[in-house]
């Protein structure tokens, strides 16, 4: 393995990555082709994606948002669980300590009677919920707790922030599903389950003692 931001192609510094990665022909506009492409390993970079969505280079924030949203449009996750900044002729793998991206804010919506759940994260994506875009929940083994996600692109994802997880939870009802009461949510005809109702109970009991 290379040393950290030693990689090709003049990426050792985020002057040469931001460079490498707009001649690759990322807009604003939206994410680059990523999975298209099959380049070589360029190494790997002292990159890191914090859980409160801060990008560090070298152990230094990122302060541009600009170069953050540049850079989230060629970011890929590879079937080995890493996650790389991608260009047509090099990758290069970078630390992502939750997820990627995280969700700041939901817009609920219907359309043709059925209800739309749109979320914007931190970089700029807007992703509807849906068949395509799934939301899923886990629990935290720590405290019980629910960590909800949401597919954004390819195999990479948004954490919601607390704020649109209560949002997300003041839109759920109880539904019936597979002969089980869940607390669940619709998005794009699609129901993404958040938890047994019994556990919600339980959670609202907990909650008033």
């Amino acid at each position: 393995m290379q040393p950290a931001g030693s990689g090709k192609g003049g990426a050792g510094g985020l002057s040469g990555l931001q460079a490498l990665i707009s001649r690759a022909g990322s807009r604003k506009r939206g994410p680059a082709p990523v999975e298209k492409w099959n380049p070589e390993y360029g190494g790997e970079l002292d990159m890191e994606i914090r859980a409160d969505g801060r990008w560090f280079y070298l152990g230094t924030p990122i302060a541009r948002k600009a170069l953050v949203e540049l850079f989230s449009t060629v970011l890929r996750r590879d079937e080995d669980g890493e996650t790389y900044l991608v260009t047509p002729v090099e990758r290069y793998r970078i630390r992502v300590e939750d997820a990627p991206f995280l969700a700041v804010e939901l817009h609920a919506s219907e359309r043709g009677g059925e209800p739309v759940l749109t979320f914007r994260t931190n970089v700029g994506d807007v992703i509807e919920a849906g068949p395509e875009n799934p939301l899923r929940f886990i629990t935290v083994a720590e405290n019980g707790g629910i960590k909800p996600y949401l597919l954004v692109r390819g195999r990479l994802e948004a954490l919601l922030t607390r704020p649109v997880m209560y949002e997300l939870m003041a839109r759920g009802e109880e539904i019936e599903q597979d002969e089980e009461a869940v607390f669940a949510v619709r998005s794009k005809d699609a129901v993404f389950t958040i938890m047994p109702a019994s556990e919600l109970a339980r959670l609202a009991v907990g909650e008033d003692a």
